[in-house]
């Protein structure tokens, strides 16, 4: 028998990202309630899979059809959805990025799925890619420093992938409008807000890389959404820029690992598109170029199978890695507000 899937929260991630996910794994789950704060999409993503509806949570934590909860609803509810869930007495959690906003939320929620002994996911798709398993792979057996790293994601409204994969109608900042990034607070807010929403994808992968968070070096907010941002962790310098453009070109979203001797390159899908695993490109200094063939799994199947998994006891769950990624995406995203903060101030 399937797990029945609960999700909480019903926006466009949901009917795009997380349904049709599982609609691929009705082997392993089966979505059987879904729940939103009362905006009235839940109906609508439950209708296409005969599950029930509710607004708010507590029905749905007392549903017994209920084994796994899936919490995607806004960042600042994560922690508490968590620990209502592990209290609710379910089986396994997968909660959107980031697990909590706060350090002292993260240890809260995590801690509390360790001593209940429930499997608890993060969101974060791209470390369960098969793609980034092969470059870490490609990258050890090199053996070469890793000298530098840099992100670069050049985004369009989603509503562009949306589109491709739901009827349901887009939600999207660019429609409220740009934020005034000339204000220090509203541009150190945008950082912020990016860095644990949008970023993180990408942070467990630079804490594979350079564990050890040292310093941001600069920060600014780009306009109309975006940031550059400087940072060093265990002696690594790392960059990474984003912007979203209302009228922006297809999705970009790479990542560019320089050693020694090579440069592994790992441009990833766009998000709302389920189009198989990031591609792996690795440039030597001799001019060679070896290309690692696609799967066809994305990593949003790849962390449900990971999840699934967990529930069977094949793998551990890694309950301080899920920490310590929390830990290196709230001080990096702390340390770049702050230092968007002072440097209105010189």
């Amino acid at each position: 028998m399937p797990y029945g899937v609960g999700i909480i929260g019903a926006g466009p991630g949901v009917a795009a990202l997380h349904s049709p996910t599982l609609a691929r794994l009705r082997r392993d789950f089966r979505v059987v309630h879904v729940a939103d704060a009362g905006s009235g999409r839940a109906e609508d993503i439950a209708r296409r899979t005969d599950a029930r509806w509710s607004t708010g949570i507590r029905e749905l934590l007392d549903d017994p059809a209920v084994d796994v909860v899936a919490i995607c609803s806004p960042p600042a509810e994560h922690a508490e959805q968590v620990l209502a869930a592990v209290a609710a007495g379910k089986r396994a959690i997968l909660c959107e990025k980031p697990i909590a906003t706060t350090e002292a939320d993260a240890v809260a929620a995590i801690e509390a799925c360790r001593a209940a002994r429930v499997p608890l996911l993060a969101g974060t798709n791209h470390i369960f890619d098969a793609a980034w398993g092969r470059a870490r792979h490609h990258l050890a057996a090199a053996g070469g420093t890793v000298r530098a790293v840099s992100v670069t994601m050049a985004l369009p409204p989603n509503g562009r992938y949306h589109g491709a994969v739901t009827e349901f109608a887009p939600v999207s900042a660019m429609n409220r409008g740009a934020p005034d990034l000339r204000e220090p607070a509203v541009a150190a807010s945008v950082v912020r807000q990016l860095l644990t929403g949008l970023a993180v994808h990408d942070l467990p992968l630079l804490r594979d890389l350079a564990p050890d968070f040292e310093r941001v070096v600069y920060a600014r907010a780009v306009a109309p959404i975006g940031y550059v941002l400087g940072y060093e962790a265990s002696g690594v310098p790392i960059r990474l820029a984003t912007v979203m453009l209302a009228d922006g070109a297809d999705a970009l979203w790479r990542m560019d690992i320089t050693t020694d001797d090579e440069r592994v390159e790992v441009l990833f899908p766009p998000a709302f598109v389920h189009d198989g695993s990031a591609t792996v490109r690795v440039r030597f200094a001799d001019d060679r170029v070896t290309v690692y063939p696609q799967e066809d799994e994305d990593g949003y199947v790849a962390e449900w199978r990971a999840l699934v998994a967990a529930m069977r006891g094949d793998v551990e769950v890694e309950y301080d890695e899920l920490l310590g990624d929390a830990r290196y995406a709230l001080r990096l995203a702390q340390a770049a507000s702050a230092a968007i903060l002072e440097g209105a101030d010189r």
